[in-house]
């Protein structure tokens, strides 16, 4: 058995809680991460008419300008129980990384996460 957490670092890019609107998560810094950083999404229930989520990673140099970081971006959800996971490298975007989940539909709600996984470099 393998301690990831012993060696990796979490953040929670999205708080879990039942989502109705769009999610902003707050942006963090990357600097101090080694290579990737995984972001893996979860999704529980999903209610409402025609519910949709989609899921995304942007960056920011000042953490106050966000834009989207090129293939990073989940594949639409419009079911419950939901689990999907993507790397972003942190040598190729700019110093602050953030979740952003766009919810659309009628009276949509989901049971939402996103958890990012990384690890810092030794100090």
């Amino acid at each position: 058995m393998i301690d990831i957490k012993g060696t990796s670092t979490f953040t929670q890019a999205a708080v879990p809680a039942a989502r109705t609107a769009t999610v902003t998560g707050t942006g963090f810094n990357v600097s101090d991460y080694n290579g990737n950083i995984t972001f893996i999404q979860s999704v529980g229930t999903v209610s409402g008419t025609t519910p949709t989520l989609d899921g995304k990673i942007q960056d920011s140099a000042d953490d106050s300008s966000y834009a989207d970081v090129s293939g990073a971006t989940f594949t639409q959800v419009t079911a419950s129980t939901n689990l999907q996971s993507l790397n972003v490298d942190t040598r190729s975007v700019r110093k602050y990384l953030r979740y952003v989940g766009t919810i659309a539909g009628t009276t949509p709600s989901f049971g939402l996460s996103c958890t990012a996984v990384g690890q810092k470099q030794a100090v």
